[in-house]
């Protein structure tokens, strides 16, 4: 390891050699200085990992010291050290953004965790991470053979997104292995989804909660309790990026967080209108055929939100007030926004925000947008800083003022695709890559769930020979003719609309005013 260079500035540095002494035998280099001028020219001279600075010197100030190192070195970590403990120094200190304070006399003990806070936090914190993970690799893997539930899989899907976010940014070298640990995992609950899923459908009563679910399980509920309701659905938001953006929420709201299935095609046509009118999708083109838009036509797949919500409205006899509002743009979001005051007399606000929808089609048609989220943190990073800038956050900030209940969710999740599978179909055949339907399909059954009886699982046909494929794991579908510019085009592209634990098990969040 690099030695770490230090600087001690004390007007009485004679009195403190024993601590210079016992940090040079810790292996440090240090430095010492007796007034803030010449600690000035010191750090002018040669760069320093860390200053320990005294407050209470002749000349030039402690806190005068420090305001001038902060301006000519803001990210050099600086340990103010007193005889004070009057309030107001403790203030104009942290004000500048010290690094720690420590009260003289110090001893041996704090000055070491001190240097380990400020220098050594991360090696110390990558080192600990690596150990974990290792040990939560083995208990993982075994949970992921012996999982025999949705719930389990709920668990195992939790834990690896757990430490996603746990090892972003950390230098352990144990993030190949948690990829290839989320591929098995994909793999044996893409097995799991074609053991149980035409189950599922067969029995409503005793599936898991589904899309279809939402409203009456979790919406109806509430307003029936006299609650004013915010549905906010954010579309293609995966449970990683909720996570992500949680911390941004937590210190105003109280939260309750669930994880939910996404129904096949893992797709807005299907899965958001399923939310939305409460029925599958078969039976959403049988009831209301005018509101349904089969795959092959031009306009719009999710034209018809606000009446399929006033459809499961009415069917359920539930005369509440609503409104129905799609954010697309900045402009739409500021709408919203000077609309609050009078929203807010409503009995139910649904708010569908479409940017990580963008943001994932954009990725793939855009090369500037792919550098930006290469990888899933910087993926995660964008849907981060999209929030704190959008109106969404201050629509959070507003509703956090509120007497009300919040519902935070999504339609379906997104994967990062890499494996190329080959499929043959006729030119209406639609052209998402993670799930295809069609009367002539071509492909290998081993590589793929088929259902080649839709009706047997809700969804509508537009032939009497139609057949649907979903790709799995990191799968996504590509046609035999100019088959190599396509491949290299969509690899490591977010796709959805297949099975995965990224695609499917997407977040359900009750949220309350603290």
């Amino acid at each position: 390891m690099k030695q770490q260079r230090l600087l001690w500035v004390d007007d009485e540095i004679e009195l403190l050699r024993p601590y210079v002494l016992f940090l040079q035998e810790k292996g440090y280099e240090v430095h010492t200085a007796t007034n803030g001028q010449d600690a000035l020219s010191l750090c002018r001279e040669q760069a320093f990992h860390l200053v320990f600075l005294d407050e209470n010197m002749p000349g030039l100030s402690g806190l005068e010291t420090l305001n001038q190192l902060k301006e000519m070195y803001p990210s050099l970590p600086v340990v103010m050290i007193t005889k004070s403990e009057e309030e107001n120094i403790m203030d104009q200190a942290i004000g500048n953004k010290i690094a720690d304070y420590l009260i003289k006399p110090v001893n041996p003990s704090q000055i070491l965790l001190t240097l380990k806070k400020n220098l050594h936090q991360q090696t110390i914190v990558n080192e600990a991470l690596t150990q974990d993970y290792r040990q939560a690799f083995q208990n993982l893997s075994m949970q992921m053979g012996m999982a025999s539930s949705l719930d389990d899989w709920k668990e195992v899907y939790r834990k690896l997104v757990y430490w996603e976010l746990e090892l972003e940014g950390a230098n352990t070298g144990m993030e190949e292995m948690l990829q290839m640990q989320k591929q098995d995992a994909n793999r044996q609950y893409a097995k799991f989804v074609a053991r149980h899923y035409a189950d599922w459908m067969a029995r409503p009563d005793q599936r898991p909660l589904m899309s279809p679910d939402v409203f009456k399980t979790q919406v109806f509920p509430a307003l029936d309790k006299g609650e004013k309701l915010w549905f906010v659905l954010i579309d293609n938001f995966r449970f990683d990026q909720w996570r992500s953006i949680k911390p941004l929420l937590s210190e105003d709201f109280h939260i309750d967080e669930q994880l939910f299935l996404s129904l096949l095609p893992t797709a807005t046509q299907y899965s958001r209108n399923a939310i939305f009118s409460g029925l599958m999708p078969l039976d959403i083109q049988k009831m209301f055929p005018e509101l349904w838009v089969d795959e092959d036509e031009d306009q719009g797949k999710n034209l018809n939100e606000a009446p399929l919500i006033q459809t499961q409205l009415d069917r359920y006899r539930k005369p509440y007030k609503f409104s129905y509002h799609k954010i697309n743009d900045v402009a739409a979001g500021e709408k919203l926004i000077d609309a609050l005051p009078r929203l807010k007399e409503n009995d139910l606000n649904v708010v569908v925000f479409n940017f990580i929808d963008m943001l994932s089609h954009a990725r793939t048609e855009s090369k500037m947008i792919r550098e930006l989220a290469s990888t899933e943190a910087a993926y995660r990073s964008l849907t981060q800083s999209w929030y704190k800038h959008s109106a969404l956050s201050d629509l959070m900030r507003y509703l956090a003022n509120q007497k009300c209940k919040v519902i935070l969710t999504t339609d379906h999740g997104t994967i990062r695709v890499d494996n190329a599978i080959k499929v043959v179909g006729d030119k209406n055949t639609n052209t998402n890559l993670r799930y295809k339907l069609g009367k002539s399909l071509d492909y290998n059954p081993k590589q793929v769930f088929e259902m080649k009886r839709p009706a047997d699982f809700h969804l509508p046909s537009p032939n009497l020979s139609t057949s649907y494929i979903f790709a799995m794991n990191n799968d996504f579908f590509a046609y035999p003719n100019n088959y190599n510019y396509y491949v290299s085009y969509y690899k490591d592209t977010f796709q959805h609309g297949g099975i995965s634990l990224e695609e499917m098990m997407i977040p359900l969040v009750s949220l309350e005013a603290k």
